[in-house]
């Protein structure tokens, strides 16, 4: 039996989805939690692999299981033994060509950007966080020449392991809501640090270092180090996932976000 669940994580308290030797990642308390519940051990694969520090308000996994058990106990039954930053939000059983990783369609990330003199307190390591006033119209402006097929090799890490920098942008937006910049994207795929890599230069084109345009040389040139460093972790969300209609799956969780 396959089953699909949906979670959501704060991503601080471990060291990024994937499982490690020392069991910090997301997926190591997942198995063990599952793997419990279901009275063997099992594997948990994800839709997206997120890495230390960034979050998740919506991230699909599936697992084969030969135990029969509710789906309440997938969801409720493995909260229990989740830790605190964990949680199962709903469950179903799906079809055995269902595959969480390979069954997606568009991928979808929400940074989260404090813009304010004074760093966040309350909600320190939950969004990222600028000092000097950006203009959102002219990081909008940057934000859409992101959009379409591109090589994305200027804002690809060095350790980054896709067979191809080639990703389609089928959303770039920028809007301000009081003193936070609410930053969505969504793609056919991402590049290992692709999202806060772009955040670094919008930024910089937020803060007046450089010309809406530049997000054009950049793509032109294909160099990363051509760019704006790494932004910060914090902010990011993985937000949105989605599969064709037929699986009957959501294609986001709660909208955490905006809550100014």
């Amino acid at each position: 039996m396959r089953i699909a669940i949906g979670l959501e994580y704060d991503g601080r308290g471990f060291c990024g989805w994937q499982s490690q030797p020392s069991g910090c990642g997301v997926q190591d308390h997942l198995e063990k939690a599952v793997a419990e519940i279901a009275g063997e051990k099992l594997g948990v694969t994800a839709a997206g692999r997120t890495d230390t520090g960034v979050h998740a308000s919506f991230q699909v996994a599936h697992f084969d299981v030969n135990a029969t058990r509710p789906l309440t106990a997938w969801v409720r039954g493995v909260n229990t033994l989740l830790p605190d930053g964990i949680a199962v939000a709903w469950a179903k059983e799906m079809p055995g060509d269902f595959h969480a990783r390979f069954a997606v369609e568009e991928r979808g990330y929400r940074y989260v950007l404090l813009n304010h003199p004074v760093r966040p307190g309350l909600m320190a390591g939950k969004v990222g966080w600028h000092h000097r006033p950006l203009d959102e119209r002219a990081m909008q402006a940057a934000a859409e020449r992101l959009l379409g097929r591109h090589d994305f090799s200027a804002f690809r890490a060095a350790e980054c392991q896709a067979k191809s920098p080639e990703k389609e942008v089928r959303q770039a937006d920028i809007r301000r809501q009081g003193d936070f910049l609410v930053c969505d994207f969504r793609a056919d795929g991402f590049l290992h640090h692709m999202v806060r890599n772009i955040m670094g230069c919008l930024v910089h084109i937020g803060a007046g270092q450089a010309a809406p345009d530049w997000m054009d040389e950049l793509l032109a040139h294909k160099d990363r180090t051509r760019a704006a460093p790494t932004f910060m972790a914090d902010g990011l969300y993985l937000s949105y996932i989605r599969y064709a209609s037929r699986f009957g799956l959501p294609d986001g969780g709660r909208d955490l976000w905006p809550c100014a």
